[in-house]
């Protein structure tokens, strides 16, 4: 018998003729994959490679990586400035100093009538770090807006909110060989399979060799749902109240470990008051983990030698997502496993440099981890760029998912976006395309000239791709790796270092402020203002990183290597140098599937696909496996419905409505549905979008929706309407 297809279609790497391979660092996931890229005797890059002897993924590489030097030829690049008075007007080619000129000109005069704030900028997780710390220079020392962020907010922003919270700081506290250590992990709506392979094969490998349990909490049957030992299908949203009640049981049967606890952390007793009103019985129907599966996780995490808990965007896209990293940090605290060989707190990052923008953009404050709510952080960077410290905002401005509503409001005036693409990404699509006509000014700079948000700005600059440019990244371990230049930018695209620095020329401020035109300075730079912080990175340099595939801060000056792990040593960034125990309330602020709405939908990533698939939906053997949008739901709730396998449906919410293509799977329960979030077509012109109050990242994992059948005539109309608004 023969099963699956007769005819595979397998992937196929021809033979190259490789005259020399390059290294440099993968530019999709957080991992931090060390890559190799070959290229011919005409300097074209024609195959790559995993590093056999990095760390981070000891030559292997997922479909992503393999086939990333494909970008460089991919279609839709943008090779040269264009410019156009109004929107919708067709764009003219013209010079950089035009495009820079007419930019600048626009920033300085919205600014003069309306105040400095009116101007926001908007960044991304996937510059270099040089690139970053060089933007946040121009934007906090030169052009003075406090309304900057990076789209990180949309992924990140609850981790980075939960570690400050409960640590005092940013900065994951553990790293990938905690799984050579562990005893018991739990993985909190996080599916390494599919969001970061080698990730996955790091763990999958430590986990063979020395059979710790897995347990899942994700109210999806997800790949990794489906390798582990237990899996808890909880109902979406309620994280806080499963990790309360799994506190309420370490405490109440005497597990914790009550000497890390007095040494370590503060607020125990106000954490031990809350966490009394979460037992198994009642959480239970909150949550929808029955009460001895709860006990039995709780009592396996409390009683391993060494635990750990790794998370992705089930906790953070969330209105509790920081609570629930709080939440998270909390369970390993009271169990003594921060800082230390298999125990730790790990969020997973999502793009390949949304470290870097934590550490050094200034978005939510200044380079280095400090804060402009801090007098001394504040003069500190002042004296060392050249500047008043009455210059910069006391405090942080707006946050991406608050810019948007300030422009609504006539708030904000102008914006520049920077390798980040709203229109796909932001939840409430049809809302964010009326926000951008009331803006008077938009530039976007970015890679390619077909992402969906430049039908509406006035300027597009195009930048170099990746490893068109040189410079360092940092992964999810705080890993420091390095890229190096394998080809240049296309025509006249240029490296967004060069973009800033010239941006910076056309201003009168920027005369103070030194502005190095190569990475290398800038790292200098960074290395300096580094020195004596937690993320001290003084003993690296370019060499060093690429020596070793990639060093982990903090390295200080004097150091050989980096440090695997930070609160070894039980000191923490709060000013008594304890860790807090955070109590958290629950509060439903949901929207719960009703008669109207009877489906949740969930969302999130598929393999092959990167984010709103700006790159991988232009990689052939890539976009082959999911080239349209589709919808997983379950084969009882279809048929119900009068929905066939593989036909259309059409899904509506409060918000708006999307047609989608129809997998039945048993992968979803029978009141929820499922949709990849790379396609612009579909999930964020119906997600709710609501914020959470401590990080502004949205809900995007929980919103109620209708589902009816739709004929196939209708579907054909509906979907190629959708494809030539954009």
């Amino acid at each position: 018998m023969l099963f699956g297809r007769a005819k595979k279609n397998p992937i196929i790497l021809p033979t190259q003729d490789v005259v020399e391979w390059r290294y440099t660092t993968c530019g999709y996931c957080s991992t931090g994959c060390s890559i190799e890229v070959g290229l011919n005797k005409k300097g074209e890059a024609v195959t790559g490679r995993g590093v056999g002897g990095a760390e981070v993924n000891q030559g292997k590489l997922c479909i992503k990586g393999i086939f990333e030097h494909e970008l460089f030829q991919s279609e839709g690049r943008g090779t040269v400035p264009l410019m156009r008075e109004k929107i919708h007007q067709p764009y003219q080619e013209t010079f950089w100093d035009k495009a820079l000129d007419k930019t600048a000109s626009e920033i300085q005069r919205i600014q003069k009538k309306y105040g400095r704030d009116s101007f926001a900028i908007v960044s991304t997780g996937q510059l270099l770090t040089e690139e970053f710390y060089t933007l946040g220079k121009l934007t906090r020392g030169v052009i003075g807006t406090n309304n900057y962020d990076g789209n990180t907010t949309l992924c990140m922003a609850s981790a980075v909110s939960g570690y400050k919270r409960s640590f005092g700081s940013d900065g994951p506290p553990g790293c990938y060989e905690d799984f050579e250590h562990t005893d018991c992990l739990i993985a909190f709506g996080s599916n390494l399979p599919e969001q970061h392979p080698i990730i996955y094969w790091r763990m999958r490998e430590a986990r063979e060799k020395r059979q710790f349990p897995l347990i899942v909490v994700d109210p999806r049957v997800t790949m990794l749902a489906q390798f582990a030992d237990m899996h808890l299908t909880i109902t979406p949203g309620t994280d806080v109240v499963l990790l309360n009640s799994l506190a309420y049981v370490i405490l109440e049967e005497g597990l914790e470990d009550r000497a890390y606890i007095e040494a370590h952390t503060s607020g125990f007793a106000d954490f031990y008051e809350t966490v009394k009103h979460y037992d198994p019985v009642s959480a239970s129907r909150i949550c929808g983990i029955d009460e001895d599966t709860i006990r039995n996780v709780a009592r396996l995490y409390a009683k391993a030698n060494a635990a750990m808990s790794i998370w992705t965007m089930g906790i953070n896209q969330s209105t509790h997502g920081s609570d629930g990293v709080v939440g998270i940090n909390s369970l390993n605290l009271i169990t003594g496993n921060i800082g230390k060989p298999g125990g730790t707190s790990l969020s997973i990052t999502g793009q390949c440099n949304a470290m870097g923008t934590r550490e050094w953009s200034s978005c939510s404050g200044l380079p280095g981890y400090r804060a402009l709510e801090n007098a001394e952080h504040r003069d500190e960077i002042a004296k060392f760029w050249g500047i008043d410290p009455e210059f910069f905002p006391k405090k942080r401005g707006l946050a991406q998912t608050d810019i948007f509503p300030a422009i609504e409001t006539g708030q904000i005036k102008g914006l520049w976006l920077v390798a980040t693409n709203p229109m796909t990404s932001m939840p409430n699509t049809a809302r964010i395309r009326k926000t951008f006509e009331r803006l008077e000014f938009l530039v976007v700079q970015d890679a390619y000239r077909d992402v969906e948000t430049t039908e509406y700005a006035n300027v597009f600059l195009p930048a170099g791709l990746w490893a068109e440019k040189t410079g360092v990244m940092t992964n999810t371990e705080r890993r420091v790796n390095l890229v190096r230049n394998v080809i240049d930018p296309p025509a006249d695209a240029k490296a967004d270092l060069w973009i800033f620095n010239q941006m910076a020329k056309r201003f009168k401020q920027a005369e103070k402020i030194k502005f190095p035109e190569k990475a290398a300075d800038v790292f200098e730079e960074m290395k300096s203002l580094s020195k004596g912080r937690f993320l001290d990175m003084s003993g690296m340099d370019y060499d060093k990183i690429e020596a070793a595939r990639g060093i982990q801060w903090p390295m200080p000056e004097g150091d050989e290597s980096g440090h695997a792990r930070v609160y070894s040593d039980g000191k923490y960034n709060h000013p008594d140098g304890k860790a807090k125990l955070i109590p958290l309330n629950f509060i439903d602020n949901n929207e719960t599937p009703d008669e109207d709405y009877p489906f949740w939908l969930n969302s999130g990533r598929v393999v092959e696909h990167f984010h709103t698939r700006t790159r991988t939906g232009k990689i052939g053997n890539q976009n082959k496996y999911s080239p349209t949008p589709y919808m997983e739901m379950n084969p009882d709730a279809a048929k119900e419905l009068g929905i066939e396998h593989m036909t259309y449906a059409r899904l509506t919410s409060r918000r708006g409505d999307a047609t989608v293509l129809v997998q039945c799977t048993h992968r979803v329960p029978h009141n929820m549905v499922f949709i990849p979030f790379h396609f612009h077509e579909c999930v964020n012109r119906v997600s709710l979008g609501l914020l959470d109050p401590y990080s502004r990242q949205p809900a995007f994992k929980q919103c109620a929706v209708h589902i009816e059948v739709i004929t196939e005539q209708d579907a054909a109309a509906i979907v190629n309407n959708a494809a030539r608004t954009f």
